[in-house]
């Protein structure tokens, strides 16, 4: 997959089958959209494009500074080349590309720009300055410059913003085995390993401290959970911690993960944490004793979960 940070660095010669949007999550209904526009793209001898925008618009139009999306743009990227899509646009959103009216952006982006051929596009979609275009608008403009909409049903379109609806809320109660079925990933958690106040190491149970730069990725509900990694090209089992760390009276949010029979040295690494199952609510313990004993039996379970299930059987 080719994948470009401008509209105006795309250059492709052949006729593209295009579809736009935030695709965020990249959950089984975006899924089922980005498959059919690669077979029909290879169908047609088109390129298959996938055209998205960062920052979110939402963002720049409404100053939403609060927004959570499930997807870093790298964690986006590498679940869309998976599906076999030829090109990835991210174009960056600002106020002056909003201000295009819906036939320049069709015109000058989607059919000069983009060689556009056919577009695969849900019947709710607006576009243009205000949002002020639709799909009547789209399929009026196509037969104007020569290339075809396909509608994508009412019904596909809900279930994509059930999904996305319900991934989120999942996430924010704690519930990842919902939030993976609809996501048809395990949802996950990328950033750096820095250094921690390293007390876990004190009671048997040293953590990596992951750091998330991105503020604006979803952090699932504080709690404990099982969870996996790839780290030196071998999948490692653990369970982490989300939260302020209350026995030791911790201030701030953390994200701590102890690996299980695991020795190998990653500092400053940057790895992947992927969310199996949650197991518990956060707890303040009266000693450092007591919440040894509770990640004793937080263990036994995670590597009784992680035994059962033929997934991700423990090794």
């Amino acid at each position: 997959m080719k994948t470009f940070n401008s509209l105006f660095n795309y250059n492709r010669k052949k006729k593209s089958v295009l579809t736009l949007g935030t695709f965020d999550g990249v959950h089984i209904g975006h899924q089922k959209i980005l498959k059919k526009l690669v077979k029909e793209a290879i169908s047609d001898d088109y390129e298959s494009v996938l055209l998205t925008f960062f920052p979110h618009p939402r963002m720049v139009l409404k100053q939403d500074s609060k927004i959570q999306l499930l997807n870093t743009i790298t964690e986006k990227t590498k679940l869309i080349q998976e599906i076999g899509v030829d090109n990835l646009i991210i174009h960056p959103f600002d106020t002056t590309f909003s201000e295009l009216s819906a036939e320049d952006f069709v015109k000058k982006i989607l059919v000069d720009q983009l060689n556009l051929a056919k577009i695969i596009i849900g019947y709710d979609h607006k576009f243009g300055k205000n949002r002020s275009a639709d799909i009547n608008d789209l399929i009026s403009l196509g037969k104007k410059y020569d290339f075809e909409v396909e509608q994508i049903s009412a019904k596909e379109i809900d279930d994509i913003s059930i999904s996305s609806t319900k991934i989120r809320n999942a996430l924010l109660e704690g519930n990842i085995e919902l939030a993976n079925t609809y996501l048809g990933n395990n949802y996950s958690l990328c950033g750096k390993v820095i250094e921690g106040k390293k007390i876990g190491r004190t009671i048997g149970y040293p953590t990596a401290n992951l750091k998330i730069k991105e503020d604006y990725k979803l952090i699932p509900k504080n709690g404990v959970y099982i969870v996996s990694s790839i780290i030196d090209e071998k999948t490692v089992f653990g369970m982490m911690n989300i939260g302020k760390n209350p026995t030791v009276n911790g201030e701030s949010n953390s994200i701590e993960i102890h690996f299980f029979d695991f020795n190998g040295e990653i500092y400053s690494k940057e790895i992947c944490i992927n969310l199996l199952s949650r197991i518990r609510d956060e707890q303040k313990f009266e000693s450092l004793d007591k919440l040894k004993k509770q990640l004793h039996l937080d263990e036994i379970y995670s590597k009784n979960y992680i035994s059962k299930n033929d997934n991700f059987q423990y090794l």
